[in-house]
């Protein structure tokens, strides 16, 4: 099972969400030697508005990647469905704060199944609300729009909650953001100490997802 890259580094994950599902596989192979993250956003129609897929299309493109997998659950239920996604060969499960059941409780499941855990909130979630579990996971995953459908606009506040989120952390923990990145908001949200971006339209949408990659990179330099 891969690992979460270590801290030090500003790390792409384009999100499968805005690739052609036709040429799936085609379209990670274009961005293999690039990045090292694949972000896989999985909805319920239950907890958000949409529904894309299961643990299926994981275990059809864990053997034509070697990339880590960084699988977001947008589930009600992830205590129950992340040891599937982990068997299918997911390498890191994001589940959200806001769900019903325990926090600790999925954390430890998902550990004991083997894979590194991430915890994410809303935009419209408290940054406060993580304080009694955000020691207990490797990554925060901090939503820059409303979770439920791509190509969304990015929250500008969504900027200070970066900040704050920051300081909560401690040095080996990732800050992931997903929402409206692009080589625009990158530099502003990576300033703010996001370290892990995660960006489906910039990439994918685009003519060459190769260079919209190297683009989004060379803004946040110095």
């Amino acid at each position: 099972m891969n690992k979460l890259p270590p801290t030090g580094s500003i790390e792409i994950a384009p999100s499968i969400l805005s690739a052609d599902f036709s040429r799936l596989a085609s379209h990670i192979a274009e961005i293999e030697a690039e990045v090292t993250m694949l972000h896989l956003d999985v909805m319920d129609g239950h907890f958000v508005p949409n529904i894309t897929f299961g643990p299926g299309l994981v275990k059809w493109i864990r053997p034509k990647s070697k990339l880590f997998f960084d699988t977001h659950l947008m589930i009600s239920d992830p205590i129950k469905y992340a040891p599937e996604f982990i068997k299918a060969g997911s390498d890191f499960i994001t589940f959200h704060l806001e769900i019903e059941s325990d926090p600790m409780d999925v954390i430890n499941t998902i550990r004991d199944h083997g894979a590194g855990v991430g915890i994410s909130i809303k935009p419209k979630t408290p940054v406060e609300s993580l304080e009694a579990v955000i020691g207990e996971v490797d990554m925060v995953l901090l939503m820059t729009v409303e979770p439920g459908f791509g190509g969304q606009s990015f929250i500008p506040e969504s900027v200070e909650r970066c900040e704050q989120l920051k300081k909560m952390l401690r040095p080996d923990q990732r800050l992931e953001v997903d929402g409206g990145i692009d080589a625009d908001t990158a530099p502003l949200i990576t300033v703010a100490g996001a370290d892990a971006l995660v960006a489906g339209n910039a990439i994918f949408a685009q003519s060459s997802p190769t260079e919209a990659i190297g683009k989004i990179l060379q803004s946040c330099s110095p």
